[in-house]
């Protein structure tokens, strides 16, 4: 089987809608891809819709948190999409994206960057405007070469010169709303370090404690001696290890399925998973 755990579709910043995310997938050569869009489900629907016999889909979501002012990514699969609580704390983050976004061009523009909020709105659509749309602005202008080269210190890189400060999940609170919502929660990308500062490993032992499922460790962002210290982490701390493509479509160079999960572990955070169920073959309901 070949897993892919982490995608992103039109619903946040992805630049395949979720109809044709599934439909690249099963192209791809995938049996199973999880929709893992920032901090919504917006794109669950038409992705169950659309899925085509032999694909299994994964529900999921990547949150948005910070702890100790550095930020970090919790992928959160098979919760139960209609958890009150868990659903009011994404409106929280998801409410902030647009102030946070025209905060990013105010500070662009006042480094004589000539982006427009009109430029980043048509960029985002219908998604769920991030730094993403800010950062595909920046390549229309000639400012960088690629997206990924805006997510430096001197664009939009955690503490960068045009950086904003947005609402996010204290990653505890994450973990404790993902487990209450019958989900299972996975650390995503945690030594990206050319992204930002990285949550240090006392910091991931303490969330394991609290209830953390799995770190992602096949990850383009990531070198071999990264995942290698994090798979003796993983051990030490009893974590499930993942991998995935974090695909964006032509927002980013990877393909789908350049990364992959071990069908065993796959199959322990199905077995964990309470909230829903993947979806197999063509359409239906997402079952809780």
């Amino acid at each position: 089987m070949r897993i892919d755990l982490h995608t992103h579709s039109t619903a946040s910043d992805g630049t395949d809608t979720p109809a044709e995310l599934v439909a690249n997938a099963a192209a791809a050569g995938l049996d199973v891809v999880a929709l893992t869009d920032h901090d919504t489900v917006g794109g669950h629907k038409q992705a169950i819709d659309a899925l085509p016999e032999g694909l299994t889909l994964v529900t999921g979501a990547e949150l948005s948190c910070r702890v100790d002012g550095v930020g970090m990514h919790l992928l959160a699969y098979l919760f139960d999409p209609a958890d009150a609580e868990l659903e009011r704390a994404r409106e929280l983050v998801r409410d902030d994206r647009v102030p946070r976004a025209r905060e990013m061009v105010r500070k662009l523009r006042a480094l004589d960057v000539p982006i427009t909020w009109e430029q980043v709105a048509r960029i985002a659509g219908d998604g769920s405007v991030g730094r993403p749309h800010v950062a595909a602005a920046l390549v229309e202008l000639g400012v960088v070469p690629t997206v990924s080269d805006a997510f430096t210190s001197d664009w939009l890189g955690n503490g960068g010169r045009a950086y904003a400060e947005k609402h996010e999940f204290d990653p505890f609170e994450a973990v404790r709303l993902v487990k209450a919502a019958g989900g299972v929660a996975v650390f995503a990308h945690p030594g990206a370090a050319k992204r930002g500062a990285v949550v240090p490993e006392s910091t991931i032992a303490a969330l394991a404690e609290a209830g953390l499922d799995g770190i992602e460790v096949d990850h383009m962002d990531h070198d071999e001696p990264t995942r290698a210290r994090l798979r003796g982490l993983a051990r030490e701390l009893g974590l499930l290890t993942t991998g995935s493509s974090d695909y964006h479509g032509s927002r980013k160079t990877v393909e789908l399925g350049a990364y992959t999960t071990d069908p065993e572990i796959y199959g322990e955070i199905t077995r964990r998973a309470t909230g829903a169920f993947p979806v197999p073959g063509a359409g239906g309901a997402v079952r809780r």
